[in-house]
């Protein structure tokens, strides 16, 4: 697939004011709201553009596979510090459309914070150019970053450029044996200290800690922290960056986002804690979810349900008037005949 074929479709489609269905490689088709339009499948239009390791930024076609990036980069000694899920064959673009980031998140930072500049076909066909290779290139709106996360319905990430970090010279992971309380007071505690703690998972009466740095900082935390030395603490984030662990099988999870000092929400079913008490994932039908997560300053996500559900109750929180009239005008300078990804993010567009 070339790029000309990308922008020609979305020009026919803009004509004829035909829905399409952005996908790449489909390994998150279980996320946002309903599957809609046209497949219009780029994951051909694949390649590494440029890499360069000195100045910490890679830029890569849409439907390069994510495997296949890091797989470059960690000959460098570099990697993606957000840690995005691969979830068996994921391709760059999809992964910043859905803007998802793995346990290194609440240390390193979200997808967006790596978002140096995308090349980016609009809903009327035109290929538009943000950013650059450099954070001074950002200048004014930055839009690049406004696309992480949209689902692909403001257009199709045709390229991005992603700013990348030096691999972690040591690694270590500790457990703990608390209950979920406990362990949101602890995480707190070390997250007000100068610990070099890269990721945090609770689960099931145990909490992970990943310490990641050089080794004398490494060393030093293991002193103060104590814990139970993890032999094979590699594929324990694998999991959970994956979501292969046992926390989350379930049919019907939901994402809670919320301050990293909130209580209970009281709502059955909680599954594991990340992101130092920021995150939390419940399993089952939960009815008050949203209203428990806006009561805590947070907001709640149907992660992943039944299509029937997801119908019924959307996938994300729903927009205050003033917000959901912003990203209405969003949605129309973007994508005039609303024509990219329908009801992918809001079922009002």
């Amino acid at each position: 697939m070339t790029l000309d074929e990308i922008v020609q479709a979305v020009r026919t489609a803009h004509d004829s004011q035909s829905a399409l269905r952005i996908r790449g490689a489909g390994s998150k088709d279980f996320y946002g709201g309903m599957l809609s339009g046209e497949l219009l499948d780029v994951g051909g239009y694949r390649g590494i553009v440029a890499y360069e390791p000195t100045e910490l930024y890679i830029t890569a076609r849409c439907g390069t596979p994510l495997a296949e990036i890091e797989a470059a980069l960690a000959e460098q000694g570099q990697l993606l510090a957000f840690e995005p899920p691969r979830f068996s064959g994921a391709s760059i673009g999809g992964c910043v459309a859905a803007g998802l980031s793995g346990p290194r998140r609440s240390q390193a930072g979200a997808v967006r914070d790596f978002m140096l500049g995308a090349r980016l076909v609009d809903g009327a066909g035109q290929v538009l150019n943000f950013g650059g290779q450099v954070m001074k290139n950002v200048a004014g709106y930055d839009v690049s970053r406004l696309l992480a996360g949209s689902l692909g319905t403001l257009g199709v990430l045709a390229e991005v450029t992603l700013k990348v970090l030096p691999r972690p010279t040591a690694e270590q992971t500790l457990v703990f044996a608390m209950d979920a309380d406990e362990a949101i007071s602890r995480l707190n505690l070390w997250g007000g200290q100068p610990l070099p703690i890269s990721a945090s998972f609770w689960h099931d009466g145990q909490l992970w800690l990943r310490l990641s740095g050089a080794r004398a900082a490494v060393d030093a935390a293991m002193r103060k922290l104590g814990g139970t030395e993890v032999a094979d603490g590699g594929s324990l984030w694998a999991s959970v960056r994956e979501q292969t662990h046992p926390a989350f099988t379930a049919d019907i999870l939901w994402r809670l986002a919320l301050p990293s000092t909130a209580g209970d929400p009281g709502l059955a079913g909680l599954r594991a804690i990340e992101w130092g008490g920021a995150l939390r994932w419940y399993a089952g039908e939960q009815e008050a979810a949203r209203g428990a997560a806006a009561r805590l300053g947070g907001h709640a996500t149907l992660y992943r349900s039944p299509e029937s559900l997801r119908c019924l109750e959307g996938a994300f929180a729903p927009l205050s008037p003033a917000m959901l009239a912003l990203h209405r005008r969003l949605k129309k300078s973007f994508d005039p005949k609303g024509i990219l990804n329908p009801g992918r993010l809001y079922a009002e567009f």
